[in-house]
């Protein structure tokens, strides 16, 4: 998962604003208790998603894949006091640790759990939606993107993780890989949006939509 040195990376890390205490118990306790712990978002992206959602003056976020909370949480912290975020979870397990975290936390009321099949979960859903962080089954990502579109606002900001899935978009070998090639051809021959694939993490793609 890691494209830079380590060494960089420590320093991007130890110069990104700390976590709170509840973020660190949060990081513990997916690492101590839950298959694939690596899906948890830390704290770089952490931050950059809260940035991301305080930049575009965000109200309403929908999150598809929420696993233990984490990303959920620092977006909710960006939002303002009556900000609303929709987050969505088919892991019961994943759902009732993030469920505690967000009891726990200043920011959780803001926050709003769907457990389900995310695309049944957006059907429910109307616009405008000023934020969507896609980071859930990969071969469904352009089914997400497709769904969401029409209800982000425009200005709005679509963002998707793991979308270089470890250095595997260069040469696909695997479903997944070649889900998340396609999803990123789609975003890039999209007229509706403006893009640019980051070397964050384990990649992410930043879809803005145009106006006309």
């Amino acid at each position: 998962m890691n494209f830079i040195n380590e060494e960089v990376e420590n320093f991007a890390h130890d110069h990104t604003d700390p976590e709170s205490d509840l973020f660190r118990r949060l990081h513990a306790e997916t690492h101590a208790t839950m298959p694939s712990p690596n899906m948890l978002v830390g704290r770089i992206e952490g931050r950059f998603l809260k940035i991301l959602a305080q930049l575009a003056g965000a109200r309403r976020i929908l999150e598809i894949g929420t696993f233990t909370g984490y990303s959920a949480l620092m977006m909710a912290e960006g939002l303002p006091a009556d900000g609303h975020l929709v987050t969505c979870e088919i892991n019961p397990k994943a759902g009732e640790v993030a469920r505690r975290y967000f009891a726990e936390s200043p920011h959780g009321h803001k926050i709003e759990l769907r457990m389900g099949a995310a695309l049944e979960t957006i059907a429910t859903l109307t616009g405008p939606l000023d934020l969507v962080f896609i980071d859930a089954d990969k071969p469904n990502y352009l089914n997400y993107y497709e769904a969401c579109l029409p209800l982000l606002r425009p200005g709005g900001l679509i963002v998707a993780d793991n979308v270089l899935w470890s250095g595997k978009v260069v040469a696909p070998d695997d479903d997944n890989a070649r889900a998340i090639v396609a999803f990123n051809e789609r975003v890039q021959a999209d007229s509706r949006v403006d893009n640019v694939c980051l070397t964050v993490r384990d990649g992410m793609m930043l879809a803005w939509k145009r106006f006309v």
